[in-house]
């Protein structure tokens, strides 16, 4: 009998996110032959980086930013794309209830084995990031329980995608310090130290699918040219692996680091 796919699904805030947060991940392991899903929260609407008197507006640039992330994750293999339709920036202001609820249902739906999201701090205190850290995390525990006629669903593993020291280093070596001012305080990125890494996943083979996947987000571009020329050696320390925090596991725990997100439910490991 032929074993079902191993799924895994990134919970994410913005198109965008799933290029340059997951895309390593979203690329190998829809190569592998995993099931790959994509939840995204918003279509970026206030996410213009052109001129100011360029900009098409929300509406438009959502329309904009939608058709930018599907290009993305065709590029990257996503077998299905979610889009929840929330404001960009509001997300923390959505009825929660509804927003978990909204979340659940495709969990139960496609039943993943492994969900990846932003972690506690929103890689730089962004609170969109932090909102679907948190909601994934409900979504989760709400998508334990039968809801109406759909059956309950187990999550098996949750991760955070992690920044550590080095990368954090590096992408402010090119952008600058990134500092954004949130109820008149200042956030900046949060680096995970090197212990409490958990998880590195090989994806320098998937590089060139990468910066494909990133140069979908036209829009976007203004913000990523000085990510693009930078050296080649810096861009591997950046995409070549990606680093999670093990948040939970059904499977496994310990302290040796993970290579594979999925390591304990492979069949050969059964």
């Amino acid at each position: 009998m032929k074993q079902n796919p191993l799924k895994l699904m990134c919970i994410l805030a913005h198109p965008d996110d799933e290029s340059l947060g997951t895309g390593g991940i979203l690329a190998r392991y829809a190569d592998e032959g995993v099931h790959t899903s994509v939840i995204t929260a918003t279509r970026g609407q206030r996410g213009w980086q052109g001129e100011a008197a360029d900009n098409p507006g929300q509406e438009a640039l959502g329309q904009i930013r939608e058709a930018e992330l599907r290009a993305a994750a065709e590029v990257l293999g996503v077998q299905e794309l979610i889009l929840l339709d929330y404001m960009d920036g509001d997300l923390d202001k959505a009825e929660w209830r509804t927003a978990v609820s909204q979340i659940a249902h495709h969990i139960r739906r496609i039943q993943p084995h492994v969900v990846v999201t932003f972690d506690p701090f929103g890689a730089y205190g962004h609170p969109d990031h932090i909102a679907i850290s948190q909601l994934a995390a409900a979504a989760i525990v709400a998508a334990s329980s039968r809801h109406g006629s759909q059956a309950p669903h187990q999550v098996a593993k949750l991760y955070y995608m992690a920044d550590t020291v080095d990368f954090a280093h590096i992408y402010e070596s090119v952008f600058g310090e990134l500092v954004m001012m949130v109820d008149c305080q200042p956030r900046r990125i949060v680096s995970w130290p090197d212990w409490a890494i958990t998880t590195q996943v090989e994806t320098k083979v998937y590089m060139p699918q990468i910066w494909e996947a990133i140069a979908c987000h036209r829009t976007q571009l203004p913000n990523y040219e000085a990510l693009m020329q930078m050296p080649a050696a810096q861009q591997q320390r950046l995409f070549s692996r990606q680093c999670f925090y093990r948040v939970f596991s059904l499977i496994n725990g310990g302290r040796e680091i993970e290579k594979d997100l999925f390591v304990g439910l492979r069949q050969s490991e059964s």
